[in-house]
């Protein structure tokens, strides 16, 4: 199957649905990734009050957020003045089965801070 046509309304839905599971996800990561960096920014100043060897050289991967992408093409959905759209296998993959090109990445760099 290379196109379907799919009612706007159920498209949108959907979509938000993902949107707030992406969005959902990204703000427990953001909430792991500053309790790490907070406990290596700790480690860092009470080896510096105990005159220890100063180490500023960590880094973290900063927890990726795509909601604008969501929020972009909900937006145009929104404004269509047609009741159905076309959507192809990637379109489909993406708004429906929310599978984006970053989505990989995004659970990568994500993962190390989430509780689950």
């Amino acid at each position: 199957m290379k196109e379907i046509s799919v009612q706007v309304n159920d498209l949108i839905k959907v979509l938000k649905k993902n949107r707030d599971a992406h969005r959902g996800i990204f703000q427990q990561a953001q909430e792991g990734y500053r309790t790490k960096a907070i406990e290596l920014l700790d480690q860092a100043l009470q080896g510096a009050r105990q005159g220890g060897q100063i180490n500023m050289g960590f880094t973290l991967p900063v927890p990726q957020d795509h909601t604008l992408d969501y929020d972009r093409v909900i937006r145009m959905l929104e404004m269509s003045i047609d009741p159905t759209i076309e959507l192809n296998e990637d379109d489909f993959a993406q708004y429906v089965m929310d599978d984006w090109s970053w989505k990989r990445q995004f659970m990568t760099s994500n993962a190390m801070y989430l509780a689950t």
